[in-house]
């Protein structure tokens, strides 16, 4: 039984709406997250949908599929959609078992012919972490279906990657559910959709439902929220997508540095800001606010870390606090700006999530909450290296590498399609 939407066709926000009513839970990595979905959909009784950049075949993540199986047994509809970049090699039989189980299955622009590289928009990925049960229970983050101690790229490690994820019980998973249900519907255009179009022919309200199926595609997030100011806690869903959501998570971390009275701790896996959100720390760090970045220190692309290294002598002339974490991979996207305001998600601080991808992020209105997340900052602080001006160095090989990485980002928005400046 699918959940529908009584706000479809509903004009979107124009930035963050608040929901009130919500409990949300912090999530560290997959060891947290994985159980916790699982438990949500063995107790689910209409529908469960997941959206994520990666889903690979390994025990951790192996909870997660006995769950979707049992609930698609139990005649619920499931679905899945995963990222054609992201599907790796272990994917094919995971796909196999899945189907077999009776979970719908699908991926999101596919790259397993060499032709799909030639179609448009194929570096547009589907960078979501999304799982929602019955549109009541959701979760969000930064933690794809993986064991966290194991790498695409690097293998296996002793320690897990940092990482984070929040459980929402309340309305804001109606906004989660909006979203997980566009992500299939595109990525089952041409399959699933012919039975809609022939039900849309049929319908003695065509014009009506066409506006129905137009609304699925378009990921608005806060579009699906009733504006409650009940307690206990606020939150706002964020998307990015290229349709009408292109901006608006910078938006709301730029929101939320420009009004920032005390402290700014941003922890990011990928960090290549555009200079509105450079202007809006600095700027924060001259009204005396004390900034905090958290990046990687062990490294997984060459490039990404020359993207960060660009800007390392900017930001610390500028009195921004620089720390590498070494204790591990650290993939995480999240903030905590003063006491109340606290954000858990997938997008970085980058062009690919800030101007690319889809994105989803939680953006909590709650002291506890971002008291508990700043704790969980400070644990990861103490494994990490304060870095200095005399660790980045300056000079004309500094500018070498800025110029470069500029060009470099620069050729792969265009090729990308999107134009302007970064």
């Amino acid at each position: 039984m699918a959940i529908d939407d009584p706000l479809d066709g509903a004009a979107p926000p124009a930035g963050p709406v608040y929901s009130g009513g919500n409990a949300v839970k912090l999530l560290r990595g997959g060891d947290e997250l994985f159980p916790a979905m699982s438990e949500a959909i063995a107790a689910a009784r209409h529908e469960v949908c997941v959206a994520s950049y990666i889903f690979h075949d390994d025990a951790a993540a192996r909870i997660v599929v006995d769950a979707l199986a049992g609930a698609a047994r139990r005649g619920l509809l499931v679905t899945v959609v995963v990222d054609g970049f992201g599907a790796d090699d272990t994917w094919p039989e995971l796909e196999t078992q899945l189907r077999q189980a009776g979970v719908h299955v699908a991926l999101f622009r596919p790259l397993n012919r060499w032709w799909n590289w030639l179609q448009p928009g194929q570096l547009r990925r589907m960078h979501h972490k999304l799982c929602v049960v019955d549109a009541q229970v959701s979760f969000v983050g930064g933690v794809n279906l993986i064991d966290d101690r194991y790498d695409l790229r690097h293998g296996w490690s002793e320690r897990p990657r940092l990482d984070f994820a929040v459980r929402v019980h309340g309305p804001l998973s109606m906004a989660v559910h909006r979203v997980a249900r566009a992500m299939w519907m595109r990525a089952t255009m041409g399959h699933a959709w012919r039975e809609e179009v022939l039900a849309l022919a049929r319908s003695a309200r065509p014009l009506a439902r066409a506006r129905r199926l137009w609304g699925r595609l378009r990921s608005r997030g806060d579009a699906a929220l009733a504006r409650d100011e009940a307690l206990p806690v606020r939150a706002a869903f964020m998307v990015r997508d290229n349709l009408r959501q292109r901006r608006g998570i910078e938006r709301s971390y730029l929101e939320a540095f420009r009004h920032a009275r005390t402290r700014i701790d941003l922890v990011s896996a990928y960090f290549y800001p555009d200079s509105s959100i450079r202007h809006a720390l600095r700027d924060a760090v001259r009204r005396g606010v004390r900034v905090r970045l958290l990046l990687q220190g062990q490294w997984d692309y060459r490039m990404a870390e020359l993207a960060a290294y660009a800007l390392y002598d900017e930001m610390l002339a500028h009195g921004v606090q620089i720390h590498e974490y070494r204790a591990a991979f650290l993939h995480a996207k999240v903030a905590v700006v003063d006491d109340d305001w606290a954000t858990v998600g997938s997008s970085n601080i980058d062009p690919l999530s800030l101007l690319l991808n889809h994105e989803a992020n939680v953006v909590v209105r709650d002291e506890a909450f971002a008291a508990r997340l700043r704790q969980e900052i400070e644990i990861a602080l103490a494994g990490s290296v304060a870095i200095t001006a005399g660790n980045v160095g300056s000079g004309p090989r500094q500018l070498l590498r800025r110029g470069f990485v500029a060009w470099c980002a620069r050729l792969y928005l265009r090729i990308a399609g999107v134009a302007g400046r970064y």
